[in-house]
């Protein structure tokens, strides 16, 4: 089993959401210029979220830019669809929403078929009960803490809760998934969120507006 929750372990994951997207280049250095191991791209569509951020051709075009994780979160209505596309694009890991797929199973499967590591994600509304199923199967669950679309919320902190729930089931079950958390993190929240048992923190405004995201990311990762 993973041993979760120790700082050794932490992982910080700078959200492009929250990136100029038209100097996107200058962006990825300021996270090449940090502690900062993962890189997390935000996938809408428009219909499953009310927002449009980008997909395949531009992850495509930014992998061989950096040797970062990138972590790929599908926020779409039709994920099966954009599941293939986003392997061949080069992402690691591939994290849909339960709530967007009826097949769920298969689809966990299908990732994993392609090599990467999959992911399910609940939005706040979403009970951890729901993953029951699947919670074996996944290699990363991510708490949306807030409701998915836009950047810059506040955290939702009973969606938070969530995180010590998911934590006492692998603990009692033995599975080896990591928890993810996205919304709202930054210096004031992290620290609880660590706590609770996330092993991964998205960061998204905080990050990219904070003047040194250097110091930023080290605080995350030591807090």
């Amino acid at each position: 089993m993973l041993q979760e929750n120790s700082k050794e372990n932490r992982i910080v994951a700078p959200s492009l959401l929250a990136a100029n997207f038209f100097t996107l280049s200058t962006e990825i250095a300021k996270v090449h210029d940090t502690s900062a191991q993962w890189i997390h791209l935000d996938v809408m569509d428009g219909h499953f979220v009310p927002n449009l951020t980008f997909g395949p051709k531009i992850i495509q075009d930014l992998r061989p830019q950096t040797d970062r994780f990138l972590d790929s979160h599908l926020m779409v209505s039709n994920p099966d669809f954009l599941i293939p596309l986003m392997a061949e694009a080069g992402v690691d890991a591939i994290t849909i929403h339960s709530e967007a797929v009826i097949h769920l199973h298969r689809s966990i499967q299908t990732i994993k078929a392609l090599g990467k590591l999959a992911g399910v994600s609940i939005v706040p509304s979403t009970p951890v009960s729901a993953l029951s199923e699947i919670l074996s199967f996944v290699d990363i669950v991510l708490v949306m803490t807030v409701n998915p679309g836009f950047g810059g919320q506040s955290l939702i902190e009973s969606a938070s809760d969530k995180i010590k729930s998911l934590d006492a089931i692998r603990i009692k079950m033995g599975y080896n998934f990591r928890i993810s958390v996205d919304g709202g993190v930054n210096s004031s929240t992290a620290p609880s969120l660590w706590k609770k048992g996330a092993d991964i923190l998205v960061t998204g405004s905080s990050f990219f507006s904070d003047p040194d995201p250097r110091s930023f990311t080290s605080f995350l990762l030591s807090c």
